[in-house]
C-alpha cells in the first residue's frame, strides 16, 4: 500500500513538474518537483525489494550520482545540447539493456504483452542510443555537422524497419530465439545511425527533441516489461512532451517532420552550400556608431543567437542591456523558436545572466513591435533573421517563420564575418541600408560597448 502511494504521489509530482516547467518564472519550481517525484519512484522501487543485495544497489547511486553532479557542473552552458544529446541516448540505452535482461531472466514466462514490449523497448531504446551518440559526434565536432546522404539509404531504412518488425515478431513467438534477438538489437542501432547522419546543424533542435521523445517511448515500454506504472506513466509523460515540442519546432521552420527525417524525398535541401546570394553593398559600422544609435534609441530589441553562446557573451549583453534601461529606454529579448542548437537553449543562457524574464519574448510576441523600434541589436544570430524567409521563394528557408528585425529603424549586427548560419545561405538582412555590421567577437564587441555607453 505505501508502494503505491509513494509511486502515485511521484506521477502526480511529474505532471505537476512537467506543467511548471512550461513557463520561465516557474520552471525552476518544476524542475526541482520532478527531482523530488524522481526520488520517490526510486524509493517506492527499492521497497519493492529483489535479486540486488543493498551493496550493490548503493554503489550503483553513487556512481550516477558522481557522474551526474560532476556533468552538470562541469559541462559548459554552450556544450547543454551535447549533454542533452548523451542524456537521451543514455536512457534509450538504459531501457535496452533492461529489456534485454528481463528477456534472458524470464523468457518464456514473460506474458504476451511484456514479450511485445521487450522487442519494442531494445529497438526503439537502440535507435534513440545510436541516434544520441550520432548527434553527439555532430554537435561536438567530432564527425562533420553536414547532412551525409547516400544513393537508396531511404530505402535501406525502410527495409531495416521492415525487419525489425519481422525479427520483433519471431521473438515474441519463439523467446529463446536469441540469434534473431541480437540481430533485432543491431538493426536498431544501425537504423539510428542512418536516421541521424542526414540531418544537418540547422535541424539539430527537432533532432534533440525528437530523440528526447524516443527515449520517453523506451522508458515507457520498459514500464510494461517490469510492470511498473510509474515507469509508464513517466515515459509516456516525456514521450509526449517530446513529440509536441518536435512538432512546435517544426512549425517554427515552417518543416514537415517527414521532410526533417526524410531530407531527400523532395524536402528542402540545407547541404551547406551556398545557394542564394545577398547583393548589395554592407554598411559597416564602429563600435562607437552602435553605441550612438543605441543612446538615442526609446526601444531596443535584443535578438540572441548561438553565435552568443559561442562567445558567451550572454554576460555582456545583459549589461548593455541593463545600461540602456537605465538610460530610459524599452529593452526587451526576443527569441526564436529554433535559436541556438536545442529547444530553449537562448532562455537558459539569459537566464544564466540573470536577464528578467518579463524582458524575454517568444517570436508570436514580439513580432509585431520591430516595426516601432528604434533599434534592434542581433548577437550571433543569422537564419532566423533572414527577410529572404519571407520574399524569396527561391531560398531554402522560404515560408520559415523570422524575427521581423528588418522592419526595425536601425538593425545592429554583431557578426564574427559574413559566413552563412546553419541553412547555408547569404543572409539578405546584412546587405539593407538599416543594417550596420560590426564585426568581431560578439562578447569583446560588447564590452566595449558596455564601456561607451557608461562613458
Amino acid at each position: 500500500m505505501i508502494i503505491e502511494v509513494l509511486y502515485l504521489a511521484a506521477t502526480v509530482l511529474f505532471i505537476v513538474g512537467l506543467k511548471m516547467m512550461s513557463g520561465v518564472p516557474t520552471a525552476k519550481t518544476g524542475n526541482l518537483l520532478s527531482a523530488v517525484g524522481m526520488g520517490l519512484a526510486i524509493l517506492a522501487t527499492l521497497m519493492r525489494g529483489g535479486e540486488f543485495t543493498w551493496t550493490q544497489i548503493i554503489a550503483g547511486i553513487v556512481v550516477g550520482s558522481v557522474i551526474g553532479v560532476v556533468s552538470a557542473t562541469k559541462v559548459q552552458m554552450t556544450a547543454m545540447p551535447q549533454m542533452v544529446a548523451l542524456f537521451n541516448g543514455v536512457g534509450g540505452g538504459a531501457s535496452q539493456l533492461v529489456a534485454i535482461a528481463e528477456l534472458y531472466r524470464s523468457g518464456s514466462e514473460l506474458p504476451l504483452i511484456a514479450l511485445i514490449a521487450v522487442q519494442l523497448s531494445v529497438f526503439v531504446g537502440a535507435l534513440t542510443f545510436s541516434g544520441s551518440v550520432v548527434a553527439f559526434a555532430k554537435l561536438q565536432e567530432l564527425m562533420p555537422g553536414r547532412p551525409i546522404l547516400f544513393t537508396g539509404q531511404h530505402w535501406i531504412n525502410v527495409l531495416l524497419l521492415l525487419g525489425a518488425i519481422l525479427l520483433g515478431g519471431w521473438v515474441t513467438v519463439d523467446p529463446g530465439a536469441w540469434g534473431p534477438f541480437i540481430l533485432l538489437n543491431l538493426v536498431g542501432l544501425v537504423l539510428g545511425i542512418l536516421v541521424v547522419i542526414p540531418i544537418g546543424g540547422a535541424d539539430m533542435p527537432v533532432v534533440i527533441s525528437l530523440l528526447n521523445s524516443y527515449s520517453g517511448v523506451a522508458g515507457a515500454t520498459t514500464g510494461f516489461v517490469l510492470f511498473n506504472n510509474a515507469l509508464i506513466i513517466t515515459g509516456s509523460l516525456v514521450g509526449a512532451s517530446g513529440i509536441i515540442l518536435t512538432n512546435i519546432m517544426c512549425k517554427g521552420m515552417n518543416r514537415s517532420l517527414t521532410n526533417v527525417l526524410f531530407g531527400g524525398f523532395g524536402a528542402v535541401s540545407t547541404a551547406g552550400s551556398t545557394t542564394i546570394s545577398a547583393t548589395g553593398a554592407v554598411s559597416e559600422g564602429t563600435i562607437d556608431d552602435a553605441v550612438t544609435v543605441l543612446q538615442n534609441a526609446q526601444q531596443v530589441i535584443i535578438v540572441p543567437g548561438y553565435g552568443m553562446a559561442v562567445s558567451q557573451a550572454q554576460h555582456a549583453l545583459r549589461e548593455v542591456g541593463d545600461l540602456l534601461s537605465s538610460d530610459g529606454a524599452t529593452v526587451k529579448y526576443a527569441i526564436h523558436p529554433v535559436a541556438g542548437r536545442m529547444p530553449g537553449h537562448m532562455n537558459v543562457l539569459l537566464a544564466e545572466a540573470n536577464v528578467s524574464y518579463d524582458q524575454i519574448c517568444d517570436l508570436e510576441d514580439i513580432n509585431d513591435e520591430f516595426s516601432k523600434t528604434d533599434a534592434v541589436i542581433v548577437v550571433g544570430a543569422n537564419d532566423v533573421v533572414n527577410p529572404g524567409a519571407k520574399t524569396n521563394p527561391s531560398s531554402p528557408i522560404y515560408g520559415m517563420p523570422i524575427l521581423n528585425v528588418d522592419e526595425a529603424r536601425t538593425v545592429i549586427v554583431l557578426k564574427r564575418s559574413m559566413s552563412p548560419g546553419f541553412a547555408g545561405i547569404d543572409n539578405e538582412l546584412f546587405v539593407l541600408p538599416n543594417t550596420m555590421m560590426v564585426f568581431g567577437d560578439a562578447k569583446q564587441t560588447l564590452t566595449k560597448m558596455v564601456q561607451g555607453l557608461k562613458n
